[in-house]
């Protein structure tokens, strides 16, 4: 296969998998059986996964740039808590933006322990298609059963430490192939009482660190530049970008109205082939 070719498919599969609930990582091993690990056993596969992971960022900076702005503007124009305010966490509390902030870092803490110890042994056990198929069928069920929960009322501002960590856990937990990232801590949102807009906010601002953390993580190796191909590579990266972009509205839309549980038609059988087929 041509390698601009390969890049879009790539690029589009990362663009909608990296959004829609059904699982990126489990999808990524599914194309490795389907496409060959030639592609994937070069020594440019790192500098093109990092390619796009950095195409699926821009469309969450992008999204919520209002959310993001807000969030500078209150560290930045807040000042720094004084003794008789009550002390830092009434301090952060005055401020939702604030507060989601930092509710934002501490869901990150789960994922980075998680991400940082267990990665390898999460990736090996599931690294076959059957796994995978299995864990598709998993996500599955977690997505029909938001159908009966319909969002509580915790907003940003009654958000507690405890639900940003227990998100933060099934982020982490989701790096197990199979296990969609988005689907699993939108849905434990909603299962914790959030509303439906707060439930995907939270989850797709508690993503911008995490696909951070996962670009920086590929680099640290090193990436080979020698050899790649500048145009595949620009491919790549534009077709998850707008990908991304279109399957990142296309979710927070079905979220609020209630539509999560629809992706569970596609992951089931997707889930059901890889296991007939492993």
């Amino acid at each position: 296969m041509k390698d601009w070719l390969q890049a879009a498919l790539l690029g589009l599969v990362q663009g909608l998998t990296e959004f829609l609930p059904v699982s990126s990582s489990g999808h990524l091993v599914l194309f490795q059986q389907w496409l060959g690990d030639s592609f994937f056993a070069t020594e440019q596969a790192v500098l093109f996964d990092l390619v796009l992971h950095v195409g699926t960022l821009l469309p969450v900076l992008w999204f919520y740039r209002n959310d993001l702005g807000r969030i500078v503007r209150s560290w930045t124009g807040g000042g720094a808590p004084k003794p008789d305010d009550g002390g830092v966490l009434d301090w952060l509390r005055a401020d939702p933006d604030r507060w989601l902030a930092f509710l934002v870092a501490v869901g990150t803490i789960p994922t980075a322990l998680i991400g940082l110890g267990l990665k390898d042994i999460f990736e090996s056990l599931f690294h076959g298609v059957r796994p995978v198929g299995i864990a598709l069928l998993v996500t599955g069920a977690l997505l029909l059963a938001t159908r009966w929960r319909s969002g509580g009322a915790v907003s940003a501002a009654s958000m507690g430490i405890g639900a940003a960590l227990l998100i933060g856990l099934a982020q982490g937990l989701a790096i197990t192939p199979g296990i969609s990232r988005s689907g699993t801590t939108i849905a434990v949102a909603l299962f914790l009482g959030f509303d439906r807009d707060l439930a995907a906010r939270y989850s797709f601002l508690l993503a911008v660190p995490a696909i951070l953390g996962a670009a920086v993580l590929l680099a640290r190796d090193g990436i080979a530049f020698e050899g790649a191909s500048l145009a595949a590579l620009a491919v790549g990266f534009i077709t998850a970008m707008v990908v991304g972009y279109l399957a990142l509205v296309l979710l927070v839309a079905l979220v609020k109205r209630g539509g999560l549980h629809r992706f569970t038609w596609y992951v089931w059988p997707v889930g059901i082939a890889a296991i007939l087929m492993g």
